[in-house]
């Protein structure tokens, strides 16, 4: 890849989210710039100006009808795969936000055009550079686990910290109907976390849900566009060639999700890593060996920093992390460096994924078919659910083509 090589992205959506992306996409010397468009358009102009963008589109259709190489959506979780699809048939390189789709047809349907159009298509699903993923993919890479048998893998983010405001914030005077969004279709910071160490794909799950009893309209059925009523659900995953993985998904649940939202356990015959809230062990069969400090970041910025206005608080650690020990930032442009990231440190490495990627034609770490195995299986784990916790076939759609 030529050193001065760049494209030019579009932001889709100007949520929460969002701005933080426009941000480093905007530092990273691969991208020549950036523009944003929102449904609300003085969202869009108030994202520009506060980082300094290149300037907005009217609508979505309108960005698709520009010159701009790529767009990087960041809309509503149930609206990525109809955006993808439409974006890669206008000829644009593409980097969504999670998940991926919510149905299997959608899927398919972007894997097929990603081979059509030979077009970049990233996920930028956030744990597959979450600390402790990176130091058990290390682990394997070493073979100390010896073979990896079981895992784990919870996302544990309670509606009370933080989930409320955002479903307020992106979802209007109907926020209710969006907000019992299936845990079960929002999998892949639990599942990333286990494949994106581990490697393979699942092959069958049996799911069990837990309805809802707050009674306060949310995870109502009669209310819900999802026709959802589970708040948490718990899967069962068999891996392919033997072994198995267990699956959280919790948005009721007395846990301090803004502190670690994702935490991850990996078992093997030789040795095990398994991690809490706030400590994370490696043990073989004679030691105990605490790692904490490998994986843990640090701030690198005021939780008050104005560019963190508007923010719900529960959710501002998620925008202020810098990277662990276990990260290297070698690999990152300078300017990237210099900044906060986000989810344990992942935001910058997930940006650069998709600018080199892009900028040298490669398929990106989490490509379509990655994203596929981060992605359906949830889609499966809730069919499963509904049907009382049978077990059912998972899809997977093979691997990555090489580079």
């Amino acid at each position: 890849m030529s050193s001065n090589a760049q494209f030019s992205l579009g932001i889709v959506g100007a949520g929460q989210f969002s701005g933080q992306f426009a941000k480093l996409f905007k530092a990273h010397p691969g991208v020549s710039s950036v523009h944003i468009t929102d449904l609300l358009p003085e969202r869009a102009e108030a994202t520009c100006e506060q980082y300094h963008l290149d300037g907005t589109y009217p609508s979505f259709e309108a960005m698709l009808a520009s010159d701009l190489d790529a767009v990087a959506i960041f809309t509503q979780r149930w609206t990525h795969g109809p955006l993808v699809l439409q974006a890669l048939d206008a000829g644009k390189h593409v980097y969504s936000a999670v998940p991926m789709a919510i149905s299997i047809e959608e899927i398919e349907a972007i894997i097929a055009k990603v081979r059509e159009t030979g077009l970049t298509y990233m996920m930028g699903e956030t744990s597959h550079y979450n600390p402790a993923t990176i130091f058990a993919r290390n682990k394997v890479a070493e073979g100390a686990f010896g073979r990896i048998f079981y895992a784990e893998g919870d996302y544990v983010h309670d509606m009370d910290l933080g989930f409320y405001a955002a479903y307020q914030f992106s979802g209007g005077e109907n926020w209710k109907s969006t907000a019992s969004y299936p845990p079960m279709l929002y999998p892949t910071h639990s599942v990333g976390g286990v494949l994106g160490a581990i490697g393979g794909h699942a092959v069958s799950v049996s799911c069990i849900g837990v309805r809802d009893e707050r009674g306060d309209g949310v995870f109502d059925r009669e209310v819900s566009m999802f026709d959802n009523d589970f708040s948490n659900a718990t899967a069962l995953f068999e891996l392919a060639g033997g072994g198995s993985f267990r699956i959280n998904e919790f948005r009721r649940v007395g846990y301090p999700s803004h502190i670690r939202e994702s935490r991850f356990r990996y078992f093997g015959t030789e040795a095990s890593f398994e991690e809490t809230v706030d400590y994370a062990v490696w043990q073989t069969k004679d030691t105990v060996t605490h790692v904490t400090e490998q994986i843990e970041t640090k701030p690198t910025m005021s939780l008050d920093d104005p560019s963190l206005e508007g923010i719900d608080p529960a959710l501002r650690d998620a925008f202020v992390s810098g990277l662990a020990p276990v990260h290297d930032p070698s690999r990152l442009p300078e300017a990237l460096r210099k900044l906060p990231s986000g989810h344990e440190g992942s935001h910058q490495f997930l940006v650069d994924d998709f600018v080199v990627a892009v900028n040298s034609g490669t398929i990106p770490p989490v490509s379509a078919w990655q994203a596929a195995r981060y992605t359906v299986p949830g889609i499966v784990a809730h069919q499963s659910a509904l049907r009382g916790g049978e077990r059912l076939p998972v899809p997977d759609f093979g691997d990555a083509p090489s580079n």
